[in-house]
């Protein structure tokens, strides 16, 4: 694992500065260093937030909720699309940020960036079509000459808290719907991973006026501190992505506030025996990307794979055969021939490891990978999993899935149903019965049919429940949740 690509220096600055009310602020009374998650050296550094910056965060939001409601859907859409242009012209930038920050590896840095641009591109789109609707209200003699009228109207200041995995595109997918529904924000990036968020920080900068001075607030700072932005009600919504024990304790601080979480998921993927045996090929390549993609470190990261007992051994040795290769793609993510980077911590690759290994001092058989090098986790394939074991009901978070033969459609939506997670699952089957039984029955926010559970579209509707979490992200989902449903009552109007 040689460090034989040039890195940092070239790719990120010597240090970032916050955003306070729209106004870059370089200089605090503590810093947050950022290392390099392959080699593990200090790269960069950006100001720490205190108590009293939050605070004048909040007080500067509350005064930008009146220019930011009254802006046009035509400057909010100028705004948003300036953004997606500016970091299309600094893909290469933002990725080679995101490769250092994360440890992903290059290839799925640049498919994250891409990703943002889509996000920004389809919430410009959204921003001019937040349509009303006109409702007949003379439903009875009591009601004659009634009429409603129904508008969208912006919440009001947004607290949000992103996560490590995604640091450009979950911010975006927090950022850029808040711009289309006119809410003002506080953000607080990942302690981990700040230096995208930052970045964004400079795209935003760069719209003012077109955006109002102190829309928004980018602000790293401590767990403790950051309390605040669940808690003050000044805060309108507070929109959390990150660990389901944080986003419970979230919402139970979050008092008369709206709150949306995305939280975790041990996602489940389905190999029905109506699937035809040209496919299996192409369909084991899908789930060890969607179990191996960015380390597993992503909430829809396929971590249960139900394989019909009539493809069970052909689908075990292809999966076995595609992932032992994957072992040789380990090494610096700056590489384009990468697949699997370091993990964010070496204690998250302990911790995955010894989850591994405690499935199989219980019984699991391991049929690839199970060793640790430092950070790197190798990809991890179980089967005959306990049911007691971590893996088979926990989050793992990492490059590891286990399989398991059934012979019962029905049993095995049982199955995936065990889990206490319910974000996305995926399903092969060439039988569209099935299909609609899997979409009827799986108790998950989305079910995606001949394909991984680790598929996300960025306009989709996303989000789950059980302790997947609460609310809907997805642009205009994300807007609906980020706005108020307002009606106007009319009577015996248009008469003369």
């Amino acid at each position: 694992m040689s460090n034989k690509f040039i890195r940092a220096g070239q790719y990120v600055k010597s240090n970032y500065p916050l955003y306070l009310g729209s106004k870059p602020i370089f200089n605090t009374s503590s810093t947050l260093e950022v290392i390099d998650k392959f080699t593990n050296q200090v790269v960069s550094k950006v100001p720490m937030a205190d108590k009293d910056m939050i605070e004048q965060s909040i007080v500067i939001a509350q005064k930008a909720c009146e220019p930011m409601k009254q802006l046009s859907a035509a400057t909010k859409k100028q705004i948003l699309l300036n953004i997606a242009n500016d970091l299309e012209k600094r893909a290469d930038e933002f990725a080679k940020a995101i490769v250092i920050e994360v440890g992903k590896p290059l290839v799925d840095a640049n498919a994250e960036v891409g990703r943002a641009i889509d996000t920004f591109t389809c919430a410009a789109e959204e921003s001019i079509r937040q349509y009303g609707e006109q409702i007949p209200l003379d439903i009875s003699s009591r009601n004659l000459g009634f009429q409603g009228i129904t508008k969208r109207f912006p919440v009001g200041p947004i607290s949000m808290i992103a996560p490590f995995n995604f640091p450009l595109n979950l911010c975006a997918h927090k950022i850029a719907p808040s711009i289309a529904a006119g809410c003002p924000f506080v953000l607080k990036p990942s302690d981990r991973t700040p230096i995208s968020a930052m970045l964004l920080g400079e795209l935003l900068a760069k719209q003012t006026p077109l955006l109002p001075e102190g829309a928004f607030s980018i602000l790293p700072t401590t767990h403790q501190d950051a309390s605040i932005l669940s808690k003050d009600e000044r805060f309108k919504l507070c929109s959390f992505t990150g660990s389901p024990a944080i986003g419970w304790k979230i919402k139970n601080e979050a008092g008369k506030k709206k709150v949306v979480l995305e939280l975790g998921g041990d996602a489940a993927c389905i190999v029905d025996s109506a699937t035809q045996q040209s496919r299996l090929p192409s369909i084991a390549q899908r789930i060890l990307f969607g179990g191996f993609y960015s380390q597993g470190q992503s909430c829809i990261s396929v971590q249960r794979v139900f394989i019909h007992e009539s493809l069970y051994d052909q689908m075990k040795q292809l999966l076995v055969d595609g992932a032992k290769p994957l072992i040789q793609r380990m090494g610096d993510p700056m590489d384009p021939t990468t697949f699997v980077g370091p993990m964010i911590t070496e204690n998250d690759a302990k911790r995955v490891e010894s989850w591994v290994n405690n499935a199989v001092s219980k019984g699991a058989n391991l049929l690839v990978g199970g060793k640790r090098n430092d950070h790197f986790m190798q990809p991890t394939i179980l089967e005959n999993l306990p049911l007691d074991t971590e893996i088979s009901c926990k989050e793992v978070f990492g490059p590891v899935f286990f399989i398991e033969r059934f012979n019962d459609f029905k049993q095995v939506v049982q199955r995936v149903n065990s889990s206490e997670f319910g974000l996305q699952a995926g399903v092969f089957t060439d039988d569209i019965h099935k299909a609609y039984y899997a979409f009827n029955n799986i108790e998950a926010g989305a079910v995606v049919i001949n394909d991984i559970p680790s598929v996300r579209v960025d306009a989709q509707p996303y989000g789950g429940i059980k302790e997947s979490g609460f609310g809907r992200e997805g642009i205009r989902h994300t807007i609906e949740e980020y706005t108020e449903l307002k009606l106007m009552i009319l009577k015996d109007i248009g008469k003369i």
